[in-house]
């Protein structure tokens, strides 16, 4: 009963022992001795509401006729085997007729909700899904290749819906309910999660979902895509190589992560590496790296973990680098400290959109932490731990673009002096409505991270990128 089908044939299990998946199930049987139903129910997929009717009448049935803990020790191949067994017995006996394609449909909707996230299970398959945007049961929305558009996906009622959010948000340790209805998550895959239910949603649970692809991108396939021009890879490579101070700013869905993801490939594999991040997103690949995720109050509002904690406590952990995924509070402060501290090479994302716009914010940010410092102070602290400040945007077209690489280079008078080492430029549209644009070199000969890069041997290769022509995607 528990192993793989392997043919189309298979022989007679054996009576059923103490511990197995299934429970007797006498309303079933003595439904199965009684005569036929003049009528037989025929399921009709395009009549949504008759399918939906009679998915939740055979689902009912399952649970009765199911042991739930003895089906979680099976793995999800042989839990699934076994519960298309039972609803295809349950099927039989309560006489549903449909066809061999909406038996199968049906099946894998009800497996789906037993064993996964029920109706989203489809969408968290496909890769070339940036984001899942549920608005309440009715109405599920994706993202592909940047334009957002409706499906056909809904959810049996809110209450099916609330259920698939409380299952994702329970996997890592959090809750969603009445009292916290506001929660930021994560799927195991490392897709984060945002969840808002009522009384703050009014239609219904809000949820969102960013996806992230099953192959980790890199900057020679985001040149290929034309977000950054070679020349221009080359100088984000050297930049990570030589431990530069990183902030990557950008719009929501601008690809900040994907693109904090790319520069750590280039931290060497001796590094220790330790991540601070609200919801466990990052995929770096070396060896030495330690994950930390802050934590919200309990439902006393206490032993809350705070970015800041996280960040503090960084600097007591030897590290040798620190990724910040996303400041957006005091930890900007912490985060300064450790960059000017000797923990060279640290990186974080933050929401601006320009790299003028980011140091604002990262002024602000402190000001707003409650830090009685003088403007000139914070700043110049901004100008001696912050090396390059790298500018995505998502156009108007849904397009990613790398848009500026911008250095950081000291203080003029009360303002800080930056300067650009390559910009994009839009130069005009395509007949299918495509932006067209150029990243180009704006010229400068040796950026202030000259003298790093000679101490790490990569003056060669950076002269070599400074040098580039524009370049047209």
């Amino acid at each position: 009963m528990f192993g793989k089908r392997n043919g189309p044939a298979r022989p007679p299990a054996p009576a059923a022992p103490a511990s197995t998946v299934r429970t007797p199930m006498p309303a079933l049987k003595a439904q199965s001795a009684a005569p036929a139903p003049a009528a037989p129910i025929v399921v009709d997929k395009a009549k949504s509401e008759d399918y939906y009717k009679t998915k939740a009448l055979i689902f009912s049935a399952l649970i009765e006729a199911i042991d739930l803990s003895q089906l979680s020790k099976l793995d999800a191949e042989n839990a699934r085997e076994e519960i298309r067994d039972i609803v295809n017995e349950i099927i039989k006996v309560k006489s549903y007729v449909m066809s061999i394609a909406e038996q199968e449909e049906l099946l894998d909707d009800i497996c789906n909700d037993v064993l996964g996230f029920g109706p989203l299970e489809p969408l968290l398959a496909r890769d070339d899904i940036a984001d899942i945007m549920v608005n309440g049961a009715q109405r599920t929305f994706i993202e592909v290749n940047g334009k957002i558009q409706l499906t056909s996906i809904r959810f049996r009622d809110n209450a099916q819906l609330m259920n698939i959010c409380q299952r994702i948000v329970s996997q890592v340790g959090r809750r969603v309910d009445e009292t916290s209805p506001i929660c930021d998550a994560r799927l195991l895959d490392g897709s984060r999660v945002n969840v808002i239910a009522p009384p703050l949603a009014i239609d219904g649970a809000a949820l969102t979902i960013r996806k992230f692809k099953k192959d980790k991108l890199t900057l020679d396939q985001l040149t290929r895509f034309g977000s950054i021009s070679p020349e221009g890879a080359e100088i984000l490579k050297i930049i990570g190589k030589v431990r530069c101070n990183v902030l990557i700013s950008g719009g929501t869905g601008s690809g900040k992560t994907t693109l904090l993801n790319c520069l750590t490939n280039y931290i060497e594999d001796d590094e220790r590496v330790i991540t601070c991040e609200d919801a466990a997103e990052l995929q770096l690949q070396q060896a030495h790296v330690v994950r930390l995720e802050t934590r919200p109050p309990n439902l006393e509002g206490m032993g809350a973990i705070t970015m800041r904690d996280l960040v503090k406590n960084c600097l007591r952990m030897r590290p040798e680098r620190i990724i910040v995924g996303e400041v957006r509070g005091p930890e900007a402060f912490d985060l300064l400290q450790a960059m000017n501290t000797g923990h060279d090479g640290s990186m974080g994302t933050l929401h601006a959109n320009s790299p003028r716009e980011a140091l604002s914010r990262l002024e602000s940010m402190i000001t707003m932490g409650g830090f009685s410092l003088p403007s000139r102070t914070i700043r110049e602290m901004i100008t001696t731990s912050v090396d390059v400040i790298v500018q995505a945007a998502r156009l108007r077209d849904g397009s990613r673009r790398i848009t500026h690489i911008t250095e950081v280079l000291g203080m003029e008078g009360e303002v800080i002096i930056t300067q650009d080492l390559f910009v994009y430029e839009i130069i005009g549209e395509d007949a299918n409505g495509k932006l067209r644009g150029r990243h180009r070199s704006t010229g400068i000969g040796r950026p202030r991270f000259w003298e790093r890069a000679r101490y790490y041997n990569e003056e060669e290769r950076l002269a070599a990128a400074m040098d580039a022509s524009e370049v047209v995607d």
